[in-house]
């Protein structure tokens, strides 16, 4: 099966190939395991499917929140990113001030990795700390050892956050202390969870660490879904009074990892029920389907100016949607690209997307590339495509005109 690419009056220029309608027809479980029947106690509350990035189950998603000590989770990227820079290794030491002793330490009545003041620690010793124990005193050894100060750092946090493209949470310090102007939504955590996981696989498995032992304190991983069997091997709880009892949670079974992310519970116990409730739920009630192999043509776009009118497209991964079982529904899939595309084009070069829409919702997106070489065309080529394209955007505006009027 391929998607052959249609000339669409389309918004930018932008071609769009209608291409495929596939019949799922999913039988292989009983009625309650419909995708409209779960509901959760969780006031906010998220389950996304990590290969495909499709939403399984929202509720008040978008809503701004206190994240508590789930954003040690952006403390903990940032570290990472610096790490995988080069600009920091896991033998860097920081100083444990004062202030984060007094403010993250035994004393302070929260999570602490138990430092002592004006020594030296290493990165790596901190990074358990802040992920293990959720030590408030590694999260501003870490701020002041990078930035200088929490403010610095929490600044930091938040215009890393947008780079990432978490466009509505705002940091304010990080530790995850109360703060009225300190919010995320569930949304963009499962989204920085997943950032985490597919950019730093070697890193992220601190969050599965079980226990971290400092100063001679041994504490475990406040995490409880390692209680469970269930492939949990991440990522962060967090709680103050401002948020109730949140987590953000990650798990694999059968080679399908789910993310997890609840917040504004009422007890430890409500979390970690809800949270299990979800991820048992989103494995049970959907199936994989592949669509594309990994490097399969899957559609092609529109060359202009080029030695050949069109270029076959792949995509660098097998390409699947998570279809409800016990449901027949409709996919969709359209290839999306800006166009039509110019020569010279390079093999291996983005330059449409694959989005799937499972009913009305878009259940997978994912970036296409070029699979040949695309040079440029011969000079009565390259005017035959001139012409054409004049002739086709003049009737495209022509058509939008009339259409302005009606």
């Amino acid at each position: 099966m391929m998607i052959r690419g249609c000339h669409c009056l389309y918004e930018a220029r932008a071609y769009v190939a209608l291409v495929f309608s596939l019949f799922a027809a999913l039988f292989l479980a009983p009625q309650e395991a419909r995708a409209d029947s779960f509901q959760t106690t969780a006031p906010t509350a998220i389950l996304v499917d990590a290969d495909s990035k499709a939403v399984l189950f929202e509720k008040n998603a978008d809503e701004l929140v206190a994240p508590a000590s789930m954003a040690k989770i952006m403390t903990a990227e940032i570290v990472f990113n610096e790490l995988k820079s080069g600009r920091l290794t896991m033998d860097t030491e920081f100083g444990i001030s004062e202030h984060a002793w007094r403010a993250g330490g035994a004393g302070s009545g929260g999570s602490s990795m138990f430092a002592k003041v004006n020594t030296n620690v290493r990165l790596e010793d901190l990074l358990r700390g802040l992920i293990v124990q959720s030590g408030n005193d590694a999260a501003i050894a870490i701020a002041e050892g990078i930035s200088g100060t929490e403010d610095n750092f929490a600044r930091r946090m938040t215009d890393r956050a947008r780079e990432l493209g978490l466009t509505k949470s705002t940091f304010r310090n990080p530790t995850g202390y109360g703060d009225p102007a300190q919010k995320v939504t569930v949304r963009e955590l499962s989204k920085l969870a997943l950032y985490i996981i597919e950019t730093y696989p070697d890193l992220y498995k601190m969050f599965g660490e079980r226990e971290f032992t400092w100063n001679k304190i041994r504490q475990l991983n406040r995490n409880p879904l390692f209680a469970f069997n269930i492939g949990a091997d991440g990522l962060k709880t967090g709680y103050i009074e401002e948020s109730g009892y949140g987590l953000v949670g990650s798990a694999v079974q059968n080679g399908q990892r789910l993310v997890v992310v609840v917040n504004g519970l009422k007890t430890a116990k409500d979390r970690a029920a809800e949270s299990r409730k979800l991820l048992d739920w989103g494995f049970r009630a959907f199936e994989a389907r592949q669509l594309f192999q990994e490097g399969q043509v899957v559609g092609e776009a529109q060359v202009f100016g080029g030695d050949q009118r069109s270029l076959p497209l792949v995509s660098k991964r097998p390409v699947r949607v998570l279809v409800p079982r016990g449901e027949t529904e409709r996919v969709t899939a359209r290839v999306v690209y800006v166009g039509p595309l110019k020569a010279p084009i390079q093999k291996g070069t983005e330059v449409a997307k694959l989005q799937v829409n499972r009913g009305d919702m878009k259940a997978v997106e994912v970036p296409l590339y070029a699979d040949e070489d695309v040079q440029v065309g011969t000079l009565s080529q390259r005017a035959l495509d001139g012409l054409m394209e004049f002739s086709t955007g003049w009737a495209r505006r022509a058509f939008s005109s009339l259409l302005e009027r009606i």
